[in-house]
């Protein structure tokens, strides 16, 4: 991860993702942190908004997908959140921590989630 980032913790949002039919048609609560890297130094020289990346997008994007098509697995909702994130400007790699607050599990666990880091790719495969 880039030395520099933007946190994000705790997000909560009620959303309609899972396998099992009940979590299809149910919102339940999620969770989300993410971690994203930039570089930060023209925003740190100049203290403008126009040499960040404003966190508040990060957060709409993040809901975005949330409150997007329901999905079956976390591990594609956590991927979706990241692309979403690194669609954004001046994002070069990010990290999303994407629970579920009450998964249905016959055991009394606080959450059940995935983690997946991404960074933007280089280009495509050959390019200098």
């Amino acid at each position: 991860m880039t030395a520099d980032r933007i946190e994000i913790r705790a997000l909560r949002a009620d959303a309609i993702h899972g396998v099992l039919d009940r979590e299809r048609v149910v919102a339940q609560p999620f969770e989300v942190d993410v971690d994203v890297g930039v570089d930060m130094r023209a925003a740190a020289a100049s203290d403008d908004i126009a040499d960040a990346v404003d966190y508040a997008l990060v957060v709409g994007r993040v809901l975005g997908v949330l409150a997007g098509p329901p999905r079956q697995l976390l591990e594609r909702l956590a991927s979706e959140v990241a692309e979403a994130v690194l669609a954004l400007p001046g994002v070069t790699e990010v990290t999303v921590d994407l629970r579920k607050l009450a998964p249905p599990l016959d055991a009394d666990v606080a959450s059940a989630g995935v983690r997946l880091t991404r960074a933007r790719s280089a280009g495509p495969a050959g390019a200098p």
